[in-house]
């Protein structure tokens, strides 16, 4: 908090540029609060310190109230600052998200995330406290937020975002589906011949140690050739670029965290329990569906936790080699120098990386034994 206060009073809050090409100029919050109605909104977050230094379980709700109210604000104080900052005679203007406001955002997410842990909040909870959040952003940038430069990228490429959207969630899909189904296999053949184990667990390695890029270039030239020698490949568009690299290394790159964790699973499970199962008359099929399965299910779910949030990250490089995904606005945006088009790319895989690890680790907690009902 003390940090927030730091960055609130010191850093560029805002930047307001006539239009896409022109720099803007940046204000910070004491710029365009002119002076004590900038600093009486650090009161909150010098509350929150405050009341950090000596937690009592009452001073934790409190704090976990102030931080979900500034959260709330941020919007509505960007709101009220665009409109302070733009004239009316400037309908090309684009206002910019400064260093203090994203750093104040960051810290008071993680503000929120140890509060939550401190009052052992559930997860489901936890997103729900970010719900006057999302209502605050949703009504800003309905109402008020039209000059925010990230919103008028966005809406120059709305159909392109969504088309690399939906192509990004397909090539993650497509890639740990296929993992999963590939290190189940992979699993259950090391479980029975540890030679296989050692081998597999060695080539998995190696392929991991191999950058992404370096990988994408090792794919380009066979599936090149391949796809020229190969009319059914290349009818379905296998190619040197283009999906398949992209989906070939993301595969190679999830195998190595899936096998790891779903033969660990496997083969943790208490030996007790598998013995009564056995003296209970359980086949071997049984026991294993019926009892050593559903025992490493919660470990099998952070192995495809890890692997879909290292894929989420990873397909964004994949547009390197024509491959789509969110990453297009990431490499467009770093060649033009426009950072609110890198942030159109970059915002949206963050947001799916934390979405799919609640989710997964959500699951991981409900199914583990003893874990919500």
């Amino acid at each position: 908090m003390l940090a927030g206060v730091a960055a609130w009073l010191t850093l560029d809050a805002v930047n307001v540029a006539p239009n896409r090409i022109v720099p803007g100029s940046p204000y910070s919050a004491l710029d365009v609060m002119h002076g004590w109605p900038a600093v009486l909104l650090t009161v909150p977050m010098l509350t929150v310190a405050v009341l950090a230094w000596q937690p009592t379980h009452k001073g934790l709700r409190l704090s976990l109230a102030a931080v979900v109210a500034l959260l709330t604000l941020l919007p509505l104080w960007l709101s009220a600052a665009t409109a302070v900052l733009v004239e009316p005679d400037m309908p090309q203007a684009r206002v910019g998200i400064g260093a203090s406001l994203w750093l104040v955002l960051f810290l008071l997410l993680l503000a929120l995330i140890e509060l939550r842990t401190r009052l052992g909040l559930s997860r489901p909870m936890g997103w729900l406290l970010l719900v006057p959040m999302m209502a605050g952003w949703w009504l800003a940038l309905t109402l008020w937020l039209e000059p925010l430069a990230l919103q008028r990228e966005y809406q120059a490429r709305s159909d392109q975002f969504m088309s690399a959207l939906a192509t990004h969630l397909v090539l993650v899909g497509a890639a740990v589906g296929a993992s999963l189904v590939l290190a189940s296999l992979l699993a259950l053949v090391m479980r029975r011949h540890p030679g296989v184990r050692r081998v597999g667990f060695g080539v998995l390695n190696f392929l991991q140690t191999i950058p992404s890029l370096a990988l994408f270039g090792l794919l380009l030239a066979p599936l090149a050739w391949l796809g020229s020698r190969i009319d059914g490949l290349a009818a379905v568009g296998v190619s040197g670029i283009g999906w398949a690299p992209a989906f070939l290394a993301l595969l190679g790159y999830s195998l190595l965290p899936m096998v790891r964790n779903i033969h660990v699973a496997l083969e943790e499970v208490d030996p007790a329990v598998i013995e009564s199962a056995r003296g209970m008359g359980m086949s071997r099929r049984q026991v294993f569906l019926q009892v050593r399965l559903p025992l490493a299910l919660p470990v099998v779910l952070e192995g495809i936790r890890i692997t879909t949030v290292q894929a989420i990250g990873l397909t964004a490089v994949a547009a390197l080699i024509g491959a789509g995904g969110l990453g297009i606005f990431i490499f467009q945006g770093l060649g033009q120098a426009a950072m609110d088009m890198v942030l159109l790319g970059a915002l949206p895989i963050i947001a799916l990386a934390l979405i799919a690890d609640a989710l997964f680790g959500s699951l991981s907690e409900r199914f583990r034994p003893g874990g919500a009902a």
